[in-house]
């Protein structure tokens, strides 16, 4: 049988795809990326915004419609947010955050059996659900580390629908790290809901990173983000000495104003991120620092905004990640009156207009210098990969996928 996998959301739902793909694979059942071929189609979905949800029900729907012979399953946090909603829409399958581990399993069960599965658990107190891999579908492959958030942002939903903070065996990364690089891959993501809380019995994110860095052919390592707060200096001394990780590290802000962020329940002011930010770049000073920022939560004026803006500028990003707040029932911010939104998209619009600026002057820096790139895509005549700093390039060559190359960088063309 075939199946087919639609992903949503972040890097741990990537993570978390791959894995159900290569436990089926495993099983003897068979892949194909079209959706009218699928005798299985899996959503993996995502609640982080009403946008979120929106599209998860929409690709349902064309599921329906398209291919209603298909079995459907459909797992994940808009799962575990919508639970009811979901239940009304006659799914085969239907799974929240808890049990993807054992989806083959269950999706087996329902071939023999064809009787709906249903589960569903709102429990915060979980433990780490094992999953590993030994490929990935991209060329910088992903290791999920850790899951849960106990931050509790006010505008979030994330901790109620992946539970507590909990790690991954660290012996158990290393072990996956080791059998991702002997298949190929030489760059690791490491990645969680909440990925700079990583503890396992004492062994921290920088003890991760620092083992992972003893890998023969692991060139790199990135996070895929990490909290302004768990910069520590343990994190900082590992910065300065070890060269594989890499040149970009992805800090949301989510605020420029202490108000602001006082009232998302953010666990810093402006003062500490400027200094953090200063200390990075002392250590090394052209690393790419990209951010989220929320326009428009709940009591933000005009110089709020304006405060986020100012402080944007000045922190000099190289991308900002723009989202417009959007309410979650259940969390504090929706209680809270929320912003016109006439007033919130021109904001958007004028922050998104910073980071092109700021993402230009990043980039110009970089015009004719050597840069290092990994290629991981290979077309007729053009190679594109990104390098440590995350600088995305264009070589006009057929190249090797999943070979670092040095390159001078031009923004528009790449010549070798």
């Amino acid at each position: 049988m075939k199946f087919f996998i639609e992903t949503f959301g972040c890097k741990v739902n990537s993570y978390e795809s791959n894995y159900i793909k290569q436990s089926l694979l495993a099983s003897g059942f068979l892949f194909t990326d079209n959706l009218k071929d699928a005798d299985i189609v899996i959503v993996n979905t995502c609640t982080v915004t009403n946008t979120a949800d929106s599209k998860c029900f929409k690709f349902i729907r064309k599921v329906k419609r398209e291919n209603a012979k298909s079995i459907l399953v459909v797992v994940g946090c808009s799962v575990q947010n919508n639970f009811e909603m979901y239940e009304d829409l006659d799914i085969d399958i239907l799974l929240g955050n808890i049990g993807k581990s054992k989806l083959t399993t269950i999706i087996k069960d329902y071939i023999n059996n064809h009787e709906k599965y249903t589960y569903f658990d709102n429990n915060r107190d979980l433990s780490f659900e094992d999953m590993s891999i030994n490929n990935f579908d991209h060329t910088r492959a992903f290791i999920k580390i850790q899951d849960g958030c106990d931050n509790f942002c006010s505008y979030c939903i994330i901790p109620f629908m992946r539970g507590k903070c909990r790690s991954k065996d660290f012996n158990i990364i290393l072990k996956e790290a080791s059998l991702l690089v002997q298949n190929g891959h030489k760059e690791i993501v490491l990645t969680g809901i909440h990925t700079g809380s990583y503890n396992d019995n004492g062994k921290t994110l920088v003890d991760v990173i620092n083992e992972l860095s003893k890998i023969k052919n692991l060139e790199r390592i990135r996070l895929s983000s990490v909290e302004i707060t768990e910069l520590n200096d343990e994190f900082l001394e590992m910065l300065k000495n070890n060269s594989k990780f890499c040149d970009h590290l992805h800090i949301p802000l989510q605020s420029g104003s202490d108000r602001i962020l006082k009232l998302m329940n953010r666990k810093y002011d402006m003062k500490y991120f400027f200094d953090k930010i200063e200390k990075i770049r002392n250590i090394r000073k052209d690393i790419s620092i990209t951010t989220d920022v929320i326009v428009g939560f709940p009591g933000e004026t005009d110089e709020d905004f304006e405060n986020t803006y100012n402080n944007a500028q000045k922190l000099k990003f190289s991308k900002i990640h723009v989202f417009p707040y959007s309410k979650r029932t259940g969390t504090k911010a929706s209680t809270m009156k929320n912003v016109s939104s006439n007033i919130v998209t021109t904001r958007v619009h004028k922050l998104l207009e910073l980071s092109n600026i700021l993402e230009n002057d990043y980039e110009n820096k970089f015009i004719n210098k050597k840069v290092k790139v990994l290629i991981e895509e290979v077309k007729d005549n053009e190679s594109i990969g990104h390098t440590s700093n995350y600088l995305r390039v264009s070589i006009p060559k057929k190249l090797i996928k999943n070979n670092i190359y040095e390159v001078e960088y031009q923004k528009e063309k790449e010549v070798v």
